[in-house]
């Protein structure tokens, strides 16, 4: 039976003993220590018993989960106690009981043989009672199925104390190991066991000073129950331990923090009458090897009145600190600071299925609905289990309905959790909160700080504080993300403000913003709007509807789709109020000039593309702060800027996009001071003729002069689409920043010879540059080359290159160097596509199709010389797909599986988009390994088994997708060879 049948039972623990010889010494020692511990033990104190058991005594073996027999010198002269001992056998048959023998001052080998002093007390039983054959033999066969068992022996610990503690220890370990099976196993847990793993290893660190490790991230994200299981797994291997929980809810009642700290100290120092006496009290503590587990967290106030200094302890002691609050660690100065991240999707998929349907996977016809779930709760624990709840035996069409209302409603459950986070907040941290999940998921974070500087919120600390407590985090590519659910959470909180739309602070659902603005019902309330035009029919705009809208800060009609049309269709604006309004973007604006009262003191930025604006302004005033982001694609902007004069320098130019401003002939010279700009943007701009006299004075739009090399900040030159441009300054190498360049549809004809030393090159776009004549080679150092639609011949070199082993092996050694001189982790991959339809020969492994496997070594990634995978891809498309889209996702994933189990892992290497193209183009590119990926692999006993190729949306006849494949794996510059 398994130990399901044992973790419900009404004891713990059953005491069997000979009263006579142990009751005042060794089994009462025994039973309390057993009480110190919390353990449920029976012991029967009756010191008159009648020749037969009781059935109430019979009842309590049964409804034991272990059973303690104390062999004694006189526990073979009682017949209750053989009655006793041959129940206990039953149960240990019948129930799968535990049996534990302590042989006190006697010998095993007395008991199983009834010999010695024992065998004396058995015999004098057996004249003095003169009971049958039958009966007495049962009794023998008893005594020696018992005595065979495990158990202690006295006579080998000397020392009684000892002798107890042994055994209280190990009953303690099979209570933990065999009766209260890990808590996964109802629901509980899913996926954890890398993470209690490696927290496991993180606290049997060596260290001088009590070891402290914090476990941080979102509300329901796991933190507790991840703590709970490792303090579970490792809590008997200290001499005391407690796990404090909800410390934040509990130190909120009266009195409620001195009542934590006399449940600390009493589990720590197992006395439930302990003395308030802190000195004291910790002075004991300070000779014990202690693990506590200080849950849910919110202040570092908490901890110094819990337990004052880590001082306090020895250094073998473990601290863990459940927290939202990332700042709570760094002040308690916690060693190690681990971040929970959301379930894998096959993890919680699972956990969701145990709580919806009692099984480890959807159930037939529910897989799509379940999927839309999984989209929800986005690896979430909390969510999972409490969707999987509420959906559990619900008809198909209430799913349905349930999901389609989670998209606009979040569930109260869930919400009450995530809210606790949000209420900690001031009032300026809570509008930064606000406005991330209301517009900014996603976007880059230099404007959304200049935004939030000029709303008044202090973002500094704000968006600081926002990240210590899980709120949003930035990315890899400096932008701000946030998970689904905390985004929900913020769009509910705005919900809540009011039933009518036009009285909430903050708008973005396309079908509130279409009512509003529709119906002119706007009030003082709103503070902000952000409108997908392309989800709405046409909007008539009233002329007095941003009159109504005095508070109005931020102001986005964007377009999602790729031909979007301007849908906000207005005559004029009836003196709008566009004072408070610092952030202006507008696609489409339909009216011949910006608003004349848009204070220029206050925005920073201005989008107007595809517009019909003429002028920025009849009028000018001040115009000192519009410095941050000028965005101006306009089909008629011509010559009709402001006067100069009227305008002081924009000296803090951060970015210039002029996207598609098709009659745009030239800039006004004087305006701009570039010295701050990284992103020049003119695709688009066909009859551009010349820039700014910062950059150049030629006639004509032929050439970039070598003057374009002094804007040292550059990040981005997207040229794209001037088709005039023929020719890049020589020393276009000496850039300093990350420069993405894209040279897509230009007249182009040669790259210069110094783009092979732009280190920081990240991406160069050439496709249907179709005059290009050469190209400098190697490229390898670029993340990214997209030449597809490029002359083959000026592409040869390239080819070479890659199909000579002994060159990839210098440069990528190389490359290999350089990034880790420079500790630039983020360009640590490279991507090119070129015309061909052959996967170079020097590929150890190749396949055809889109997967291909290979057998390793266990050891293979202790293997120091392996530093990085080079792969590539034949990929092919058909015309009959054009209908799919121009753009499509290509992806290369390493699988590999882990010692622990058989399955397959994941671990994505590459992603881009990739282009529609007609004829076969061969994708190549490589991955470096990195510390963090090398430190993942080690610690999960990883081995590489197969590399797969994607394309998505999926290409499903045999014509389209990928053809052939290759891999090849790097060694180290040491050697510069390749295996």
């Amino acid at each position: 039976m398994a130990s399901s049948s044992r973790n419900n039972k009404k004891y713990d623990v059953f005491v069997s003993f000979r009263g006579e010889d142990t009751r005042d010494n060794f089994t009462s020692h025994l039973y309390s220590a057993l009480c110190r511990q919390n353990i449920q033990t029976f012991i029967d104190d009756q010191l008159n018993r009648g020749d037969e058991i009781s059935e109430s005594l019979a009842n309590a073996i049964e409804a034991s989960a272990i059973s303690v027999i104390v062999f004694s010198e006189g526990y073979a002269s009682s017949r209750w106690c053989l009655d006793e001992l041959v129940k206990i056998l039953e149960c240990k048959k019948d129930y799968v009981q535990i049996v534990i023998p302590v042989f006190y001052r006697v010998d095993p080998s007395d008991v199983r043989n009834q010999t010695g002093s024992f065998g004396d007390s058995f015999s004098k039983l057996e004249e003095r009672l003169k009971v049958n054959t039958d009966k007495l033999q049962t009794w023998r066969n008893a005594l020696k199925e018992a005595a065979s068992l495990s158990g202690f022996h006295s006579l080998n610990i000397r020392c009684e104390s000892e002798l107890t503690n042994e055994v209280v220890n190990h009953i303690l370990k099979r209570l933990l190991d065999e009766v209260f099976e890990p808590r996964d196993n109802k629901n509980q847990l899913v996926g954890v066991e890398s993470t209690v793993e490696e927290i496991e290893s993180l606290l049997g660190v060596e260290s001088k000073d009590v070891y402290a490790l914090g476990i941080w991230g979102i509300g329901g994200i796991g933190k507790t129950a991840i703590a709970r299981a490792i303090f579970d797994k490792i809590s008997g291997d200290f001499e005391g331990s407690c796990f404090l929980e909800n410390v934040r809810d509990e130190s909120q009642r009266p009195g409620g923090l001195a009542c934590l700290r006399q449940k600390l100290l009493s589990n720590l120092l197992k006395d439930k009458n302990v003395m308030p006496y802190i000195d004291l009290n910790f002075r004991r503590l300070s000779r014990m090897k202690v693990l506590i587990v200080f849950d849910d967290v919110t202040c570092f106030s908490q901890l110094e009145s819990l337990i004052g200094s880590l001082d306090w302890l020895t250094p073998v002691s473990r601290i863990i600190i459940t927290t939202r609050n990332k700042q709570v660690l760094r002040n308690w100065g916690v060693r190690k600071i681990y971040e929970m991240k959301a379930l894998e999707y096959h993890h919680a998929i699972e956990l969701f299925s145990r709580h919806a349907v009692k099984q480890n996977h959807p159930d037939g016809g529910y897989e799509e609905l379940s999927s839309k779930v999984m989209k929800y709760a986005q690896g979430v624990p909390l969510a999972l289990k409490v969707l999987g709840c509420f959906l559990h035996k619900r008809e198909k069409e209430v799913w349905e309905s349930a999901i389609d209302k989670l998209q606009r409603i979040l569930h109260p459950s869930i919400l009450e959790v995530l809210k606790i986070s949000y209420d900690s907040l001031d009032d300026k941290e809570k509008n930064i909160f606000l406005d991330v999940a209301c517009f900014f998921q996603g976007e880059h974070v230099d404007p959304v700080m200049k935004f939030f500087n000029a709303s008044g919120f202090y973002p500094e600390i704000g968006m600081s504080v926002l990240v210590d407590k899980s709120l949003i985090a930035i990315d890899s590519y400096i932008k701000i993300t946030m998970h689904d659910l905390l985004q929900e959470l913020g769009r509910e909180i705005v919900r809540q403000e009011s039933i009518d739309p036009g009285n909430r602070s903050r708008l973005w659902h396309h079908e509130d913003i279409y009512e509003v603005l529709t119906y002119n019902t706007g009030t003082e309330k709103i503070e902000g709007i952000c409108l997908d035009i392309s989800k709405v029919k046409e909007i008539r705009l009233n002329s007095n509807t941003f009159t109504k809208m005095p508070k109005l800060r931020f102001l986005k009609f964007y377009s999602s789709s790729v031909n979007g049309e301007n849908k906000c269709k207005i005559s004029y604006l009836q003196d709008p109020r566009f004072a408070e309004v610092k952030y202006l973007h507008w696609y489409g604006y339909p009216l011949k000039s910006l608003p004349s009262n848009l204070s220029a003191e206050k925005l920073v930025l201005l989008e107007v593309p595809d517009s019909d604006i003429e002028r920025l302004w009849d009028c000018v005033k001040h115009y000192s702060k519009l410095n941050q982001i000028i965005h101006a694609a306009c089909n008629k902007l011509i010559a009709k800027t402001p006067n100069p004069t009227l305008m002081p320098s924009l000296n803090k130019l951060v970015i210039l996009n002029l996207r598609g401003s098709k009659s745009l002939k030239s800039l006004p010279a004087r305006i701009f001071n570039l010295e701050f700009l990284i992103k020049l943007d003119l695709s688009g701009c066909s009859k551009l003729k010349r820039l700014p006299e910062i950059l150049s004075d030629c006639k004509r739009l032929k050439c970039l002069t070598s003057s374009l090399c002094k804007l040292k900040s550059l990040g981005v030159l997207d040229l794209h689409g001037c088709s005039n441009l023929q020719r890049l300054p020589e020393c276009l190498g000496q850039l300093s920043s990350p420069i993405l360049l894209n040279l897509a549809k230009t007249n182009i004809e040669r790259i210069p010879e110094s783009i092979i030393q732009l280190f920081v090159l990240r991406y160069l776009l050439l496709n249907y540059s179709e005059r290009l004549q050469s190209f400098p080679k190697p490229p390898f150092l670029a993340r990214g080359l997209d030449a597809d639609h490029c002359p083959l011949q000026s592409l040869l070199g390239i080819v070479e290159d890659a199909l000579r082993i002994q060159h990839m092996g210098h440069v990528l050694a190389v490359r290999w160097k350089e990034i880790r001189e420079k500790g630039d982790f983020s360009t640590d991959k490279a991507h090119i596509v070129l015309p061909g339809s052959e996967i170079p020969k020097w590929f150890k492994f190749q396949s055809v199709g889109s997967f291909i496997t290979w057998e390793m070594p266990p050891d293979f990634f202790y293997n120091s010389r392996v530093q990085g995978i080079v792969f590539s891809a034949i990929l092919a498309f058909s015309d009959r797909h054009v209908d799919y889209g121009r753009w499509f996702s290509f992806s290369c994933e390493l699988k590999v599986k882990t010692t622990k189990d058989c399955d397959l892992h994941d671990t994505r290497l590459f992603q881009s988009r990739v282009n529609y193209v007609e004829s076969d183009h061969l994708h190549f590119g490589y991955y470096l390994f990195c510390e963090e990926d090398f430190n993942g692999f080690w610690k999960c006993n990883c081995i590489p088994e197969a590399v797969q190729f994607n394309v998505f949306p999926p290409l499903e006849c045999q014509c389209c997708g990928v053809k052939k494949c290759g891999i090849h794996l790097l060694d180290t510059p040491d050697s510069m060879n390749s295996m």
